[in-house]
């Protein structure tokens, strides 16, 4: 199956979760992440903000800042097209939306955060397999964004999906440049691909 029938039919599975099977799964998701033993001390965690009948974030993300750690989430690169910068979140941020209604802090120079600096980066997924491959959006963003990580760059970075159960498949088309996980966190399990 060609990734694109495989991903009208996944956000079609995904789409048909109520809103409250929906949140108790990011609940649980959520306690998931918050007991992996690399969250017990400070990290500088980039996160992002959920759209849709994406798994939802706002607390999860609350619950980092709560903790103590520094959250930052992406923002469309305004040079670099189609790749993602990271801002720091802080209660002074100013949020807007961009081009895909999706919101984002205003670009300030002082919040950004390199790649370089995160200790650990929550993406979304359309659909993920047992072997750690992920399926985005389509758009390429993450895929651009970590390809020097998946090169060796940053090799302190973990890279974890967060996913509703219906998004695994048993095996994902791959394309070259696609950008395969370090863990994926589902409702009833972490997965870890040990990369």
């Amino acid at each position: 199956m060609q990734q694109q029938q495989l991903r009208q039919q996944l956000l079609a599975k995904r789409a048909a979760i109520s809103a409250p099977d929906r949140a108790a799964e990011a609940a649980a998701v959520c306690e998931h992440l918050l007991a992996l033993p690399e969250l017990q001390k400070t990290k500088r965690i980039g996160s992002y903000i959920s759209v849709k009948a994406e798994l939802p974030t706002p607390q999860l993300n609350q619950r980092l800042i709560s903790m103590g750690h520094q959250l930052s989430v992406p923002v469309l690169h305004p040079v670099n097209t189609g790749h993602l910068l990271f801002l720091q979140v802080h209660p002074k941020t100013l949020w807007v939306p961009n081009k895909y209604h999706i919101p984002e802090p205003a670009l300030q120079v002082a919040d950004i955060t390199p790649l370089a600096y995160l200790d650990i980066l929550l993406v979304p997924l359309v659909g993920f397999d047992h072997q750690g491959n992920r399926l985005g959006m389509g758009g390429g963003f993450y895929d651009r964004t970590l390809a020097a990580w998946h090169r060796g760059a940053y090799p302190h970075l973990q890279v974890i999906g967060l996913a509703l159960t219906c998004q695994q498949t048993p095996k994902l088309p791959v394309n070259p440049w696609d950008i395969p996980l370090n863990k994926v966190i589902t409702a009833a399990k972490v997965w870890d691909f040990l990369r």
